[in-house]
């Protein structure tokens, strides 16, 4: 048996059931009922009417759990090595024992707490040392900003 489908619900139309309209350029048009027809003539959008075909499909509405559920891809992770430190390195680390890193790591502190005590005892010698010659007398000229950079003096005028 043939049946049709709706040009507005996208519903089947069994025989014996239904309306016709051709238009007048000759497009036959087959509705299920006057409802459909009203609808269709009235220019409603199918999309919007929820009990239609085109609705569902739309809004994904009936579809079986198994067909609607997809499988999610899984990321993959892509390592990539940082400034300063090349992938090879950052390998090495991670698999690295804990007590290993720890002890690395205080190790850095430890040097890093060295160097800046270093850098620390340097500034304040200078600094004594300075504070001994401005004691003796033998006290440096005061300096501009752009004299400290490198800035040329600027010359004195001889006449008036």
């Amino acid at each position: 048996m043939r049946t049709y489908d709706d040009a507005f619900s996208g519903q089947r139309i069994f025989p014996g059931k239904g309306k016709i309209y051709v238009r007048g350029d000759s497009k036959v048009f087959r509705f299920q009922n006057g409802k459909t027809e009203s609808l269709f003539l009235q220019r409603k959008n199918p999309r919007r009417i929820s009990w239609t075909v085109l609705y569902r499909r739309q809004h994904r509405k009936g579809i079986s759990e198994e067909v609607a559920k997809k499988r999610s891809r899984r990321t993959v992770k892509a390592q990539r090595a940082i400034v300063g430190a090349d992938l090879n390195l950052i390998k090495e680390r991670r698999n690295m024992r804990p007590e290993a890193r720890t002890a690395a790591r205080s190790q850095a502190i430890k040097e890093a707490k060295e160097k800046r005590a270093a850098a620390q005892s340097a500034k304040k010698a200078d600094k004594a040392k300075s504070a001994a010659q401005a004691a003796k007398g033998q006290t440096s000229r005061i300096q501009s900003k752009q004299g400290a950079r490198g800035a040329p003096m600027k010359v004195a005028a001889k006449t008036r």
